[in-house]
């Protein structure tokens, strides 16, 4: 497994990360398989959020139950690292309309909503935490206030954000200000083959191309990303963005299936590793956050960093060739068009 640094925190980690967002369907021993699994693979990032427990309609729920499976696990802390997201309420009083009711990036609510979190993932601090998707009433103030009373207490050593553009990143940065410690290093974002709009933003720029979405939606946040060393953190980067769900193996994306298997076939490995590859490959170095509870799963995306990234092209040890990346960007801008347009964001939960 490939290690890369997150964002210019100093902090070097996997460039796959487990995320449990479902973890809390499972009993300890499975989970401590999950955990043990992963390291096993060589990852040693971990991601979850305070809202994480809808199996069994509670918060912090995938947290306790992770911060049991490390300590089963074998694992020992200043190995791994911890990562959590606050700054969303939701509502799990009735299990048959679990809702969000509003963000609440307060002060209060982001300070308590941490200890709660180290709580449950029995230990004293994490590595880093990041600001929920943007919450349009945030005050300045009273960021400030939480970023720096939780690291100086040492709850915190570093932070970022999900889901946000370009500016909302840089209005927050700017009332951070330069402090090392208060810089942005993460940005959590969707991203994956069928979820790829951040780079056919880039591609097409000042173009309408046929097959290509003309709206730029993105931001440009891909290079955004790399002017700020902020890594991004690509989540469900197997979802479809459709009512299909997950299109590796699907049958209602017959021709992205026929490509991945075809790379599959050349480089040896299985269609998650190619699709995991995929990420990888980009040069603003993402790091892929990888949510599957099935332990047999991260040896089938495992490979991604190693067989193919030490198959030897042209007698030199490389990635795929460098046309491989624009070739399946092209081949993305097909489907889009045949399955009807640009996928959307998987509702609510990341």
């Amino acid at each position: 497994m490939k290690s890369i640094e997150i964002g210019k925190s100093a902090v070097v980690a996997s460039q796959a990360a487990l995320g449990v967002m479902r973890m809390d369907a499972l009993d300890a021993d499975a989970a401590a398989e999950v955990v043990r699994t992963a390291a096993e693979h060589g990852v040693n990032f971990f991601d979850t959020a305070d809202i994480y427990g809808f199996n069994v309609n509670h918060d912090h729920a995938s947290s306790r139950v992770l911060g049991r499976a490390w300590k089963d696990a074998g694992l020992k802390r200043e190995d791994i690292f911890l990562q959590t997201k606050f700054g969303i309420n939701i509502d799990f009083s009735d299990p048959n309309n679990v809702h969000a009711t509003r963000y609440d990036f307060s002060a209060k609510h982001l300070i308590t909503r941490l200890d709660e979190e180290l709580e449950a993932l029995g230990t004293d601090y994490v590595d880093f935490a990041l600001l929920h998707r943007p919450d349009t009433l945030m005050e300045a103030e009273e960021i400030v206030e939480a970023f720096t009373t939780l690291h100086k207490a040492g709850k915190v050593r570093h932070f970022g954000v999900s889901n946000v553009n370009p500016w909302q990143a840089e209005l927050l940065q700017s009332w951070l200000g330069d402090d090392p410690a208060m810089r942005l290093e993460a940005s959590q974002l969707q991203f994956g083959l069928m979820h790829a709009q951040m780079v056919s933003d880039e591609l097409m720029t000042n173009s309408r191309a046929e097959g290509m979405v003309v709206a730029n939606h993105s931001d440009g946040l891909l290079s955004y990303s790399r002017l700020r060393h902020m890594t991004i953190q690509a989540w469900s980067p197997f979802q479809s963005g459709t009512e299909y769900g997950p299109f590796v193996g699907n049958e209602h994306f017959p021709e992205l299936n026929k490509a991945l298997d075809e790379k599959g076939a050349k480089y040896g490995v299985s269609a998650n590793a190619i699709a995991t590859a995929w990420v990888l490959r980009h040069p603003a170095k993402i790091q892929i956050v990888l949510g599957s509870m099935n332990p047999p799963g991260w040896a089938k995306c495992s490979t991604a960093r190693t067989s193919i990234s030490t198959s030897r092209i042209g007698g030199t040890c490389t990635w795929p060739p460098a046309t491989s990346f624009r070739e399946f960007c092209l081949r993305l801008a097909g489907l889009r068009s045949a399955i009807g347009g640009p996928p959307t964001g998987q509702p609510g939960n990341q």
